[in-house]
């Protein structure tokens, strides 16, 4: 996920504000979380204290959009107290805070009155899970590490495992990373199924398969543009198809029907463009089941054509 960078002018409230609405317009509540399993906990600062008001839920957000399991922050230094070290490229962001002063003002006699005022303030933070070398207290275990979901199968395990992707179990969210070519899922634990936690795999990989070096669909497009939905509209279609051949479910994925208003608008404005995802998420279907050594039923029929001319 890319992060715009903001100008110094745009005020705390106005960043943090922006970002809510984003969230909200693409219909994600930002403060709940769609997996199962993590202790539920307000963000925490170093020392244990939570933070309050707008900073519990702005970090709550931040931790899901970056996929961090850990509910502690901290600045700087306050991780270098600890014995820790942010690592190397890892970005920071805000917390907010309110500073009281007082100024002098001229009154309507002409003479002095001392006036209160609230500035918002800012600083930054860093997340435990950007850091190494603190102690394990700060990386908090899932609730349910030891509960392994029912459903899983050999078979699944055998064709995703032949699929040659970067794949990285960590946090809470499922994503992939152009830039990085990594594909990242929750541990399976934290989901409610295996067939589910498969599909999910299968929708990330989807994208995995637009990369440069693989089917090149161009995925450096900002996060909200038509571009992006688009590339969202392929890896759903491409999963539907991996679900049929592979007997998974794909109605779980209800986080995606956010991006329905996104599809339209783009299918209105171009009668064309679901026949043109729709041969991508082909391609993108049709690359894994190769990769991962299945035997499409498409590849079957065109077979069967072939041998009938």
């Amino acid at each position: 996920m890319t992060k715009s960078r903001r100008t110094a002018s745009v005020s705390p409230a106005a960043r943090i504000t922006a970002a809510i609405i984003e969230k909200l317009e693409q219909g994600t509540k930002p403060w709940v979380k769609p997996w199962r399993g993590l202790p539920l906990s307000r963000p925490l600062r170093s020392c244990g204290t939570p933070y309050r008001g707008m900073n519990t839920f702005w970090l709550w957000m931040v931790a899901d959009a970056c996929g961090y399991a850990s509910p502690y922050w901290m600045t700087y230094r306050q991780c270098q107290k600890l014995g820790g070290q942010v690592r190397k490229g890892e970005k920071s962001t805000i917390a907010i805070f309110y500073k009281n002063y007082t100024k002098e003002v001229e009154n309507a006699e002409g003479g002095q009155d001392t006036e209160s005022r609230r500035v918002l303030k800012t600083y930054s933070v860093f997340n435990a899970d950007q850091c190494d070398g603190l102690p394990e207290f700060y990386h908090p275990k899932p609730l349910v590490a030891a509960l392994e979901p029912e459903g899983r199968e050999e078979r699944l395990d055998a064709f995703f495992a032949e699929i040659d992707a970067e794949l990285r179990h960590h946090g809470a969210q499922a994503y992939y990373e152009p830039l990085r070519d990594r594909v990242t899922m929750p541990p399976a634990e934290l989901f409610e199924a295996y067939d589910h936690y498969y599909a999910t795999l299968a929708h990330e990989l989807s994208h995995w398969t637009g990369h440069s070096s693989r089917l090149d669909r161009g995925l450096k497009n900002r996060f909200g543009s038509d571009a992006y939905a688009v590339e969202e509209l392929i890896a759903e279609l491409s999963s539907a198809i991996l679900g049929a051949e592979l007997g998974l479910p794909v109605s779980h994925l209800d986080h995606h029907a956010s991006y329905i208003a996104s599809w339209l608008k783009i299918l209105k404005q171009d009668e064309r463009a679901i026949l043109t995802a729709a041969a991508k998420a082909e391609e993108a279907a049709t690359l894994l089941l190769e990769m991962g050594g299945h035997q499409s039923s498409a590849n079957e029929a065109d077979a069967e054509l072939s041998d009938a001319a």
